[in-house]
Parts: C-alpha cells; structure tokens; sequence
C-alpha cells in the first residue's frame, strides 16, 4: 500500500534556514551560503521520508519565502516597480516583492487559508507579460534524483492562483483575473515539459480553492484548464489536492471530472463529509490519496480509526487505488518531537509532529496492506486512552464556569459613543491621536537576557531590573517622539501567545515546536491539552511598572481569546468554541485586574479572529457569534472611563466588518497599508463605524522607512471616509521585527504626519 506526504516544514529541525536568510538579509553571508543551507535542509527531508518507506515524496515545496511568491517568479508575473527586466528571477527581485526594499513598498501579504501562514498576494492586470522565470520546480525534481530519490513535483494549481490573486494598482477591481488563464496555462505548459524532460512521472497540482464556495464560472475555469493542459499531462500521473475542508458537492463531480487528472487528494480530518461524497461515488480506475492523518495538529493519530476508515475507502476505490497521505502539508506543525527534551512523558505520549507523521502515515499503509505494526498500533492505542483519562486534563470548576456564560450576551450597559465621551475626559487625547501597536523590537541583547534567566544563568532580581530597563528605554523613546498613548514594548515576552500560554493552566510548552508564518519568521505555538484557568495575574506587574514611568497613558497588553485559539495547537477533544470561553474568563480576570492597578487603556489583540473564519460561507455565522461573544466577554466587567481596544492584522476583513462592530471595542487598530488600503473600501460603500479605528499608515514587515507625506497622504484618504474625532494614527502591526535603526525614523515621521494633518484640521 502507497504513502504520500502533501508537504513538509522548510524551517528545518532548529531553524537552520530563518537564521540564514536573516544573515543574508543583513548582509553577514552569501547567497551561495544562503542556497547551501537550503540544499542541505531539502536533501535531509527527502532522506527522512525516503528512509520512512514515503513512496510519493515532494519536491519543489521548500521556499525562500512562500510557495505563491514561487509561483508568481515561475509565471515572470514581476509588478513593473520592481524593475525587473527579465531573466531568471534571483534574490534580489523575489525578496524586493515580499519584503520590499529602500525605494518600493512588498506586494501584500494575507494569511493562506484559515491557518496563520501567510503568502504574497500576486498582483495582475491585463498588461501582465506571462514568462517562464524561475525554473525552481524542475531544477529541485533534478537535486532530488541526483540524491537518489523519486519525487513529486508539487506547483500551485493555476486556477487556485489567479483566484488567490488580485487587481494590480491601477487596474478595475472588475476585471476578471480567470481571464489571464490561457496567457498563465502557456507557463505551465513549459513547467510541465520540462518536469517529463527530467524524467517526471507524477506531478501534484495544489488546488486548494477548490474547498470554497465556488461560483459556476470559477468551478468551470478548472475544467477548462485541465483540458487545455491535458495534451500536456499525457504521459504523466497527475495528482489534484485540496485541504483545509470538506469539498462541497457540486465540486466534488467537476473535480472527479478533470480531463487528464489520475488522482485526487483530500482533508479527510477537517472535510469528514467528503468521505460520503466519495462513498457516493468515485470514478473507476483513479486513485484516492486518502489526507487521514492531521497535517495542522500535533495530536498523535488515532491510527485504529484511521484504519477503519481506510478500509471502508479500500472497498470503494479498490487496494491498488488507495494511497495514504497526510490531511494538508506538515508545514502547519512543528518538525521532529525528537527535539522535545523538557515535556513530560505522558504530554509526550499524545503527541505527534512532522517526523512522527510521516512515520504514522507509513504504518497505516503497511497495516492495510497487511503488515501491521502491532507493537506500534498497541502503545498509540494505550496514548489515546492515557489522554481521555488523565486528571490534567478536566477541571470541573472551569467547565461550570465557562457554561453559565451561555445565558448572557455580555455587552457593556454603555454606547460605544458615551464611553468615548467618558474617557477623552480622562485621558485628555488631541485629535488624530498616536500610538503603536505593542512590542517594540526584540533586540539581540534583549533575548540573550530572556535566555539567560529561562536557563537560571541570571537571578530573578536581575532579570526584572534588565527588563525595567528596557522597558523605561522604550517609554523615554515614545516620549521623545511625542507618541500620545504609550505600549512598554513587551521586553519580557518572546511570543504574545507563547508568553500568555506560559501562564495558564492547561497549556504545554515545547523547545523547539517552531512553525513557520511567513518569510523567516517563526512561531513557537503552545499546546492547549486541558481546561484553561488563570493561577495569578500575567501582566499586572509589567504595565504598572510601566505607567509608573511615564504621566502618559499606558496600554496594558493582552492576547484575546479567539487569537490564544488560533495560534495554538487546540485540544481536539472538545468544541473550539468551549476552550476559547474558558480563555475568555481568564482573560477577563487579567483586564479586570489591569483596571484596578489603574491602567485606562487595555488592548486584548485579536489578530487573529479573520484567520479562524470557516472556509465554508454555512458555518462562519456560528464561528462569528462564539467569536466575538468570547470577546465582549474579556471587558465586560470594566468602567465606562476605561478604553479597550482590539488589533487585528493581515487578512481580509471587509467581509466581517459588521462582526467587528458587534465586539464593542473602544478602538480598533488594523492592518491597512500593505493591501492598498483597501479597508478603506468598506467605509466608502457607505458602512457606519461609531468607534475608534487607527487603519495602519505603515506597513511593518518591510525594512523601508516611509515618509511624512506618504503617511499623511494615507491620512487623508482615511479621513475622506471616517470622522476625524474618532481616527487614530498607528503602524499596521507590533514593530519586534524591525531594528531601532528603521523603527526611529519610521515613527518619527508618523507622529510628524499626523501633527501636520491636526495643523491643517484646525485651520
């Protein structure tokens, strides 16, 4: 019986790649060190599933940055500011696209899916002259099989990236992208002839859009270019994968329809239902790569009802046909738990990441072709068990409390517009008033003293006093710059759900779980095993320090619930809803304990409730109502006097934005400049905001420093749509990233716009 694995983490066991392209980055190393990294990441990744028995491994899903931005450089698809003149696309153009560089803002970049990795939007119109420029799919088929190893070459499916893109500046938002399929399907074409040249017998196409809820003429652009590049498949297997939900029926028979397709690949851990669609039917002589095994989660697999469920397949489609692969690519989760030396044995036991998958993926094929691992089946049986029994993870006074919310709505008793009222009294804040966004950047020095006290090499006293340190460098430097309401920078957290998980119960933590987000940043997610309660307060401490330093207003600093939700890997033996309001109530302790150490602004980021939205349109209303009620529950509590507000940052908001009304915040901050503002579209159709909102006037994952009259150009467009008394000036999102050297100036010119528009109000 057959293995595949849809794709793997890139980041290697220990970061190897982030640290390399940050040292390019920065100019400490070549770009040949950069590529030998690489290399030798991709070469111990097909080794490891080669020596696993994988039998259908990919290639060509190791990227630089992400795997849309590799398609966009295989399709010559270079927006004109970049000027680039044809070629082979190198370095300097594929990293100006996503980072951007001294003379022209990155493509925007959204989150991929409802996950927290993140891709670069392709920008296109009809002038768009469609080349082949990167040859990175064939070049790493040919590395591979040098090595001695059969891959599949895996490309972003055509339709799924013109769908994924959007209009370039400058273009009608009417104009149909599926109309640039004939130029981009000629691209392919060449990919294609040249994967068959090397010696290619199977090529995976990832059609991800295929799990929305398509329209008849998107569902028939796919049967169209399937047809057209049929001629160009013959001779080839070709494999069609989706992930991330169930296919909705109409597109499961346009899908088992494709003109030269051999195989399709599904999620059938998040898309249950696609199995009685393939119960249904399924066409005779195709094959099935069955996605049981979680590419999202470090749960180990339930390998007994996975193998039920492969068996039941087995009958349908036929033993020769099945093929047993992960639910989605493995980038989702953490490499190898090899590397976890501090969790205890039995959290250990119920966990399973990359490596671990792979090896589960490889034992149920063995199983049902008949050569069951009994020793290995016997003891994940006994972990599965362990998890459903253990004391750990109940706690009864937690789950009570988290069922009482179901009887309230837990809104404030007061409008948003008379807390306003209510607090410019307090806070005394001028027109257009200045902020950031939460971290300030996270220094060499700054970690090493976070490291230095987690391995015991620095007192706790000392350890504060660096901290404080750093924290009245930060507040003394939002005070130079004039900033009105002030952050402390969050000197003492590594992560904002890491550092809020540190200090919940019913949390773990790993060394070494890191996941890539996008680009070289890495996240290091905790995992949610129990009931979630708050011991003692987690930021209390710091932001009184902080205020303590400075007559400004202070924002305390909290992570929402829906985000802690997100940005974890969640028990998955309740439902989402349950945990989060159990966070909620935590959370809701913090804030309540923040007000009564006087802080008056409390922001609780929810970056992160867009990304958790249902793929499909049926089940977003029910995710939206436990949603955002998890978050009214967090202030509830606080006076009128006291201002929260909420951060939300990289995804496409417009479609929710009455639900972002409905969470009652005082003030949002939210991310705007990277995508054309195109936030501000939602106000112009004639939407009515009554809150604070601070659209970004700067886009942070970029090194380039805007200017001032850039970001009061951006002001101004803001207040053509929104009343000035409730507009705040902001970057897009926390600056950790950035170096002091571009956050100085950046911020500087901020405050600088938004002093020149006040100017120009009050004439």
């Amino acid at each position: 019986m057959a293995s595949h694995i849809v794709g793997y983490p890139r980041m290697g066991p220990k970061r190897e790649l982030k640290f390399a392209l940050e040292s390019f980055w920065d100019g400490k190393s070549s770009a040949e060190d950069l590529k030998k990294v690489a290399a030798d990441l991709r070469a111990s990744i097909w080794k490891q599933m080669a020596d696993a028995g994988i039998k259908y491994i990919p290639s060509n899903t190791f990227s630089y940055y992400d795997q849309v931005l590799d398609a966009t450089a295989t399709l010559g698809a270079v927006p004109p500011r970049y000027g680039w003149t044809g070629g082979e696309i190198g370095f300097d153009t594929y990293f100006s696209m996503a980072r951007g560089n001294a003379s022209v803002p990155a493509m925007e970049m959204t989150k991929w899916f409802d996950t927290n990795y993140h891709f670069i939007v392709p920008e296109l119109g009809p002038e768009v002259k469609f080349t082949y420029a990167s040859h990175k799919a064939v070049e790493e088929y040919k590395e591979a099989k040098a090595l001695g190893v059969e891959t599949v070459p895996v490309l972003v499916g055509p339709v799924s990236y013109l769908l994924l893109s959007k209009p370039a500046k400058g273009v009608e938002k009417t104009f149909s992208l599926l109309s640039l399929l004939p130029k981009v399907l000629a691209i392919y074409k060449e990919v294609i002839a040249d994967l068959k040249a090397a010696g290619a017998t199977w090529i995976q196409f990832d059609e991800p859009t295929l799990v929305l809820d398509l329209e008849a003429h998107k569902l028939q652009a796919f049967t169209d270019a399937y047809a057209e590049l049929a001629p160009a498949l013959s001779g080839l297997n070709v494999l069609v994968e989706t992930y991330f939900a169930d296919i909705p029926a109409e597109t499961y028979k346009t899908l088992t329809s494709l003109n030269g397709v051999t195989a399709y690949g599904f999620d059938l851990v998040r898309g249950t239902q696609t199995i009685d669609l393939i119960k249904s039917g399924f066409p005779s002589g195709k094959y099935l790569f069955a996605g049981v095994v979680d590419g999202r989660n470090i749960w180990a697999n339930d390998l007994a009802g996975s193998l039920s469920t492969l068996q039941a397949l087995e009958g349908i489609v036929g033993k020769d046909k099945l093929v047993v692969s992960t639910s989605c690519s493995l980038l989702h989760t953490a490499v190898d738990l090899v590397n976890e030396t501090k969790l205890d044995d039995e959290i250990k036991s119920w966990l399973a990441f990359a490596a671990q998958k792979v090896v589960e993926v490889n034992a149920l094929a063995h199983a049902l072709a008949g050569n069951k691992n009994e020793a290995f089946f016997a003891a994940n049986a006994a972990a599965q068990a362990s998890r459903k029994t253990s004391p750990r993870v109940t706690n009864e006074a937690v789950q009570k409390a988290a069922a009482a919310l179901k009887g309230s709505d837990h809104r404030r008793a007061t409008n948003v517009s008379a807390r306003l009222d209510a607090q410019q009294k307090k806070l005394n804040l001028p027109i257009l008033p200045t902020t950031t966004i939460g971290s300030f950047p996270q220094t060499p020095e700054l970690r090493r003293v976070r490291r230095e006290f987690k391995a015991g090499k620095i007192s706790e006293e000392e350890y504060v006093t660096s901290i404080k340190e750093e924290i009245r460098k930060v507040v003394e430097l939002q005070e130079e710059l004039d900033i009105d309401v002030l952050v402390h920078g969050e000197p003492e957290r590594n992560d904002m759900v890491e550092y809020f998980g540190e200090q919940l119960s019913g949390f773990a933590f790993t060394v070494n779980g890191w996941v890539q987000s996008y680009g070289s940043r890495c996240v290091k997610p905790p995992i949610i095993y129990g009931d979630v309660s708050r011991p003692k307060p987690m930021t209390v401490f710091w932001s009184s320090a902080a205020q303590s330093m400075t007559k400004r207003p202070m924002k305390g600093m909290l992570t929402g619930p829906v985000t802690i939700l997100n940005w974890s890997f969640v028990r998955n033996d309740q439902p989402r809803s349950e945990t989060t309001y159990q966070i909620a109530l935590a959370i809701k302790d913090e804030v309540e304990d923040l007000e009564k150490a006087g802080i008056n602004v409390i922001q609780i980021d929810e970056a992160a409730l867009r990304e958790g939205l249902p793929l499909r349109k049926s089940e977003q209303a029910h995710y939206l109502d436990w949603a955002v009620h998890s978050f009214r529950i967090t202030n509830v509590g606080v006076q009128d006097t006291t201002q929260i507000h909420t951060h939300m940052c990289y995804s496409n908001f417009n479609d929710i934005i009455h639900s972002i009304i409905d969470m009652d915040a005082d003030v949002i901050t939210i991310e705007n400049s990277r995508s054309d503002e195109k936030l501000l579209s939602v106000f112009r159709e004639g939407v009515k905001y009554g809150a604070g909102i601070g659209p970004g006037v700067y886009d942070i994952h970029s090194p380039r420093i805007p200017p001032t009259e850039e970001i009061a150009d951006r002001i101004n467009k803001m207040l053509a749509v929104l009343e000035k008394n409730i507009l705040w000036v902001n970057p897009d999102c926390g600056l950790k990233t950035r170096k002091y050297t571009e956050v100085k100036p950046a911020l500087t010119n901020m405050v600088a716009a938004a002093k020149l528009i006040r100017n120009e109000l009050a004439k």
